[in-house]
């Protein structure tokens, strides 16, 4: 799987980084631009604004229109990067549909054939959520609910029981919600592949996960460890540049440096770290969703003998059809 994942992305690296440079570079220039706006606006104003009894302290109507835009420009970069995130899930299962063909794809076909399936990846994602989720809200609100209860009693030694009631409920929640995330790890891939909206393709992931949880949890494991890992490993230079002696000099700031001096020293190193961020995100967004892809493949191919329509599919047409769920008779 891994090995497959590995080859798949050195052969279709263009459509798939493609996809992902364009949109998560668009999400980065959001942010940055806030970050750009907001340091722009207070870097004459930044003495005023960390002394505590500073005669020149801005009013407070000059600093509200600054937060807005701020947070707008925030809002905007954090829709943006759930729309990449989405977009990109749908652009890995869509290589790999040609991919176990061997048929080329283009940016292009990528891009109209995620963004068709965008919506329902991002109802599915927050279906799958919601579901891991609600439990844990129940019972924090169940747990801080009987300690006010407990409280107005005056009842002191009933805490000790409430305290380790919650602990073990949480750990009994934490391998609960493993366990539903798995089941449930499939359908991103069913949406893409079947065409199924977001609640028929997490049914459609709990009966392919059936009998296969423990390789289907071990497997994505891995490719979420070794994502991280490699991610890690992109940023680590970046990190030491940051950190070289001598790269940032005290001496050239002088006694007391303005804002302007400071945030144009340290304007780089944030610069460094948002490059780095966005070359690590293009490869542990796309690297996981491909494997995942991969083991929805081989699931069919052991249990619904998938490969006698692989073989057709590779003489025709690429229609999403011919992907489909099995009959209902299979």
């Amino acid at each position: 799987m891994l090995g497959g994942a590995f080859t798949t992305l050195g052969r279709y690296w263009k459509p798939l980084i493609g996809v992902a440079l364009t949109l998560f570079g668009a999400a980065t220039l959001v942010m940055i631009l806030a970050l750009v706006v907001a340091a722009s606006a207070v870097a004459t104003q930044w003495d005023a604004l960390t002394s505590a009894h500073s005669p020149d302290a801005p009013d407070a109507a000059v600093l509200v229109p600054l937060g807005v835009a701020f947070g707008v420009l925030m809002l905007l970069g954090m829709i943006v990067f759930l729309l990449a995130t989405a977009v990109v899930q749908a652009a890995a299962p869509v290589v790999l549909q040609e991919a176990v063909l061997g048929r080329p794809v283009t940016f292009g076909q990528v891009w109209r054939r995620a963004w068709s399936r965008v919506w329902s990846i991002i109802g599915t994602v927050f279906l799958t959520w919601l579901i891991l989720i609600v439990p844990m809200i129940l019972l924090t609100a169940a747990f801080v609910g009987l300690i006010v209860y407990t409280a107005t009693l005056g009842d002191q030694d009933g805490f000790v029981p409430l305290i380790v009631a919650g602990l073990l409920g949480g750990l009994l929640l934490g391998p609960v919600a493993t366990w539903l995330y798995v089941r449930f790890s499939l359908a991103p891939t069913v949406v893409v592949f079947e065409q199924q909206r977001p609640i028929a393709a997490l049914r459609r992931s709990t009966v392919l996960v059936r009998g296969n949880w423990w390789r289907v949890f071990g497997i994505g494991l891995l490719a979420y460890v070794m994502a991280g890992v490699i991610g890690y490993m992109i940023q680590m230079p970046f990190q030491m540049i940051g950190m070289l002696p001598g790269l940032f000099d005290p001496a050239d700031l002088g006694a007391e440096p303005s804002g302007g001096e400071v945030l144009a020293l340290f304007g780089g190193l944030m610069l460094m770290s948002f490059v780095s961020q966005l070359i690590s995100q293009l490869f542990t967004s796309v690297f996981p969703p491909l494997v995942v892809g991969l083991l929805y493949v081989d699931l069919r191919m052991r249990a619904e003998n998938l490969g006698p329509v692989l073989a057709q599919a590779a003489g025709a047409a690429p229609l999403p059809e011919q992907y489909g769920p099995p009959p209902s008779h299979a």
